[in-house]
């Protein structure tokens, strides 16, 4: 059995996959920002009698990370980027601390934490690292740029690592989970206004997935399956959607993708329920409602 450090595990897929690899008998280091906000998973672990530890960690701060790391007794033999947030809404509108403060949690967050525990791996010649992106990280569209921009940042870096550390018999994995009933995934299905039509179109199309809600656990059961099985392989798809969305993209040219984007409101809705089945419509007439906060993971 391995010893797993994971961020972001206070809710959806982190919460998820501590459990998943904690009751198949995982030594796991589940991390979060606020322990004491979040005590649902160090109430379940008591519970049921886990091997489960809750620790305080923030991706965004380098000493948290340090500090966390290092109180670690022993090898981490897994680490499990997952701490991460949610940000969508038209570049011109959106404020720039929360286009830097998504990358920050995003990338840097995770280049942080694989800072801090390479040298442990390095020296042991063995570990694995898997870093939950999306299918976001090789997809791009309105009104998620910032959020892609964020995971695809986090596969390039995966995609450099992968070959610097695999002679260090140290693997690398991405995971790239489509629509899951995440809070994330649940902030997104609220409309915003915004001049741009693509804020509004997207609220409907998450709302038309989750009705028929994914859950995280679907994730976690294919991160095990990455720890457990001790594949080289480097991308890994999550949910019935994900390949799904990717074959969509794959099959346009760039200007064909852009040109999607941009069509007119009614031209979009009839291309998403041809192609996928998915009546994204609004419910009602859009009011229009204050912007959400982005949902915070870990």
């Amino acid at each position: 059995m391995a010893t797993v450090l994971i961020t972001g595990t206070s809710s959806g897929i982190g919460l998820s996959t501590a459990l998943e690899l904690a009751r198949a008998g995982h030594s796991v280091i589940a991390t979060m920002r606020n322990p004491a906000a979040s005590p649902e998973l160090a109430e379940i672990a008591a519970r049921e009698g886990l091997p489960l530890q809750v620790r305080t960690l923030d991706v965004d701060d380098d000493e948290s990370v340090r500090a966390c790391v290092a109180a670690v007794d022993g090898p981490i033999d897994v680490l499990v980027n997952n701490a991460g947030v949610e940000c969508h809404g038209s570049i011109e509108e959106m404020p720039m601390d929360r286009i830097i403060g998504t990358m920050n949690t995003n990338y840097f967050g995770a280049v942080r934490c694989i800072k801090a525990v390479l040298p442990r791996m390095r020296e042991a010649r063995s570990g694995c690292i898997i870093n939950i992106s999306s299918v976001a990280g090789r997809i791009s569209n309105p009104p998620l740029g910032a959020y892609a921009a964020s995971k695809f940042a986090l596969e390039a870096m995966s995609e450099a690592l992968a070959g610097e550390v695999k002679p260090f018999n140290i693997r690398v994995a991405i995971v790239e989970p489509g629509i899951q009933d995440t809070k994330m995934a649940r902030t997104i299905e609220h409309e915003v206004t915004s001049i741009y039509p693509q804020v509004v179109r997207f609220s409907g199309l998450f709302r038309a997935a989750l009705a028929n809600p994914v859950p995280p656990v679907v994730t976690a059961q294919v991160v095990r399956q990455i720890i457990e099985s001790g594949t080289w392989q480097f991308r890994h798809t999550s949910g019935p959607d994900a390949a799904a969305f990717l074959a969509w993209r794959a099959n346009m040219t760039d200007e064909q993708w852009i040109a999607w984007s941009a069509q007119d409101d009614e031209s979009w809705y009839e291309q998403l329920e041809r192609d996928f089945g998915m009546n994204a419509r609004p419910q009602a007439p859009h009011a229009g409602v204050a912007a959400v906060e982005p949902a915070v993971g870990g």
